[in-house]
């Protein structure tokens, strides 16, 4: 079976909940809009980044953060998003394609950077899926049931945490000042998933269908 075989049947873990997410999300002052970003690449590393090892790993990713809640970001070559690595750890990293690519091709270009250093790098694409919960009501709907505390002067722009939102682990990447990307573990989508449009529905009194 050939790579477009294999993309036309996949099925992103929220996908049942698309019109949902559509049909609950508004515009306006007070707006808020819910989508999934399916099928992003995503690698789990763990690597001393100031190691010999690290500096190639690096040289992938964009450069390692360096500090708690810090986000590196290399360009695409092909002019689309590039990758980012969030910093999860002092030697643990979440490396994110943000777009759609095939699952193994950024994990292989990492376990070559590797080489025979110490650390590990993992194909993680299916362990997670992607929210991305925005507009100017997006922190209000977190901070319903966010452990971490979201107020700008304590969660700026650009910086990724790993928290719990409804009791569930979930990584949380404040990507824009209305805009945040929640990355929970694929079985947990359908139940986050409907917590964000519940949590969604005070804000669409009085708004319009978000276009």
């Amino acid at each position: 079976m050939n790579n477009t075989n294999v993309q036309a049947r996949r099925h992103s873990p929220a996908e049942h909940l698309w019109a949902d997410f559509e049909a609950g999300s508004v515009a306006g002052e007070r707006g808020v809009s819910l989508r999934e970003v399916p099928f992003q690449v995503m690698v789990g590393l763990r690597v001393d980044p100031l190691s010999d090892a690290g500096q190639r790993m690096g040289a992938v990713t964009g450069g390692l953060p360096a500090t708690a809640g810090q986000v590196t970001t290399a360009p695409s070559g092909n002019g689309g998003a590039g990758i980012s690595t969030l910093w999860l750890a002092p030697d643990e990293f979440l490396v994110v394609g943000l777009e759609e690519g095939v699952p193994g091709t950024l994990a292989a270009s990492l376990v070559a950077a590797l080489g025979d250093g110490a650390g590990q790098a993992i194909e993680l694409s299916s362990n997670r899926t992607t929210f991305e919960l925005s507009g100017p009501s997006a922190r209000a709907v977190l901070e319903k049931s966010c452990a971490a505390d979201l107020h700008p002067r304590s969660f700026a722009t650009g910086t990724a945490i790993t928290t719990e939102i409804t009791k569930i682990p979930t990584i949380l990447w404040k990507t824009g000042d209305d805009s945040f990307l929640i990355f929970p573990r694929s079985s947990f989508a359908d139940y986050l998933g409907r917590w964000f449009l519940d949590g969604m529905r005070e804000f669409a009194s009085g708004g319009a269908p978000w276009r």
